[in-house]
């Protein structure tokens, strides 16, 4: 899985090099992660994109399917929250982004941790871990040929 990981990333990357979306890749080695930031949350984000008279959105990029049976993407509520925290605390924008070789990486669904929270109903899987399941339509979808215009466009879908 962790190769599927990567490809994600990497194809998320050439999606933001294409478009000239400047960003900060977040090394991944255990020595690049903040002792103190360890308090807040477990697993890092990858990528901080900066946003022309905005800011910055921090992105975990996934390699993911929705669901077989349904219109949902499975969602790890432990993460989820702590990436809520990390949001509330540092006042910081944390964002979800999807894809899969399924979409042929043309397609990034993109969605809020604090909406996950929100708007997805919630599971137990049989390892005993909590997610969320978020239907699909409450993404904002992203295509290849698309800029960070189209997620703009589309934020009142969150608010």
């Amino acid at each position: 899985m962790k190769e599927k990981e990567n490809l994600a990333e990497s194809e998320f990357k050439e999606w933001l090099d294409k478009h000239n979306i400047p960003y900060f890749y977040i090394h991944q080695a255990i020595d690049t992660f903040s002792q103190a930031l360890r308090t807040y949350m477990t697993k890092r984000p990858d990528f901080m994109i900066l946003v022309p008279h905005v800011g910055f959105i921090i992105v975990d990029v996934e390699y993911k399917k929705p669901a077989k049976k349904y219109d949902v993407f499975q969602i790890d509520e432990e993460e989820t929250k702590q990436y809520c925290n990390l949001q509330n605390y540092f006042n910081l924008q944390v964002w979800y982004v999807f894809s899969s070789e399924g979409d042929h990486y043309n397609t990034w669904h993109w969605i809020p941790a604090s909406k996950v929270l929100e708007c997805g109903e919630c599971y137990t899987n049989p390892n005993n871990q909590n997610y969320r399941a978020v239907p699909i339509s409450k993404f904002v979808t992203v295509s290849k040929n698309d800029n960070l215009g189209r997620l703009f466009s589309e934020m009142s879908k969150f608010y």
